[in-house]
């Protein structure tokens, strides 16, 4: 597919920001690298955290509205109540490093409807990341700011929360996983 091509299906799904749900394809696959930090891409992510605030969520990965780039969006959260915390936009993210420290917290997802489990993950990390002018950053996270990034980031990396579930956590939600089709839901 010639690299027009791409970006004719990535500016489509700019334009209409449909919310994917499993099992679609699109949150399996390892979304590409920001290369242009343009004007575009500002308007996007201006898209995505309208989309954020208008269904009360605290994270959404690009693949999630159908755009296969490394672009994420995470509430700056202090605790789970801080849900009107600012959302911090974080072009191609990469954990740098993670506490050995972990915590077990329930987990739900805007692209799997209706199901939550706990999930174990490093209290604290360390991400490196490009601001929407291409400057590089890193921060340190912790808590639920930390927990929030990490969800994200394994968006963009193809896997989602129910990857990190044992086996009698994974029988109990699989009723739920069944019923999912995958519907795309216009926001």
């Amino acid at each position: 597919m010639g690299s027009w091509q791409r970006r004719s299906i990535d500016q489509d799904a700019m334009e209409r920001l449909i919310l994917r749900s499993y099992p679609d394809p699109v949150l399996r696959e390892v979304a590409r690298e920001i290369t242009a930090f343009d004007r575009v891409l500002r308007e996007f992510s201006e898209g995505m955290i309208e989309v954020l605030r208008r269904v009360g969520g605290i994270g959404l990965a690009a693949p999630q509205v159908g755009f296969r780039r490394r672009l994420i969006i995470a509430r700056q959260m202090k605790d789970a109540d801080d849900t009107g915390a600012e959302p911090l936009v974080l072009a191609n993210p990469v954990v740098t490093s993670a506490s050995t420290e972990v915590w077990s917290y329930e987990e739900g997802c805007l692209s799997i409807p209706g199901v939550s489990a706990s999930v174990v993950r490093p209290v604290a990390i360390k991400i490196g990341y490009s601001d929407l002018e291409g400057k590089k950053h890193r921060i340190d996270a912790d808590g639920m700011f930390a927990r929030v990034l990490q969800h994200e980031v394994d968006h963009i990396n193809g896997r989602l929360f129910i990857d990190y579930l044992s086996s009698a956590q994974k029988s109990l939600i699989k009723p739920k996983l069944k019923k999912l089709t995958g519907e795309h839901r216009l926001l």
